[in-house]
């Protein structure tokens, strides 16, 4: 069983410090992952690794990649390494950017899925960090693909919560927040 307590011994929360960032979501009964008795979820880094980011390399802002249309909560890693096999490593986009990330000295950071960011937004007063007023560029990027229009990308508006594709190819400037598994 994973740790379900903090070593204060009181029970995980959200918005707690926890392994390398501070927990945003734990899985509920229905969510894909969950294991009954066990405590599992996603911790996001503490603050944005970057505003004003393209989600592909400019070689490939126009192109489907395979595999990273899975929106579901615990895909934004799955979707993560595939857009990474497409565009390679590096920092200049959404992606490897947050697969670069090592806050806590953990290595599997990883952009969020649709779904993923959605329970990010949901907890955003818990977790904290987020820019969500109109003027400072609210949209955050997310892994996941649109199934029916292939190059564009679904982005969250942290202002509203919105949920986007329309006006969102891949090479417009949005933020990133990295989250991880545990």
């Amino acid at each position: 069983m994973l740790q379900s307590e903090t070593p204060t011994g009181k029970p995980l929360a959200i918005g707690d410090p926890y392994e390398g960032g501070t927990l945003a979501y734990i899985l509920q009964s229905g969510d894909p992952g969950y294991v009954p008795g066990e405590t599992h979820g996603l911790i996001a880094a503490a603050a944005d690794q970057r505003a004003g980011i393209m989600w592909a390399v400019h070689a490939h802002r126009w192109a489907f990649v395979p595999g990273a249309t899975r929106t579901a909560i615990g895909s934004g890693a799955a979707n993560t390494d595939a857009i990474i096999a497409q565009n390679g490593a590096g920092t200049t986009y959404a992606a490897g950017l947050a697969r670069a990330y090592n806050g806590g000295g953990y290595s599997d950071w990883c952009l969020p899925s649709k779904d993923e960011l959605n329970k990010l937004f949901l907890n955003r007063v818990a977790i904290g960090g987020f820019h969500s007023t109109r003027g400072d560029q609210p949209w955050y990027w997310s892994s996941s693909e649109d199934e029916s229009v292939e190059n564009y990308a679904w982005i969250q508006y942290f202002v509203n919560g919105d949920q986007s594709c329309s006006g969102s190819f891949k090479d417009p400037t949005n933020r990133v927040r990295a989250v991880r598994a545990f």
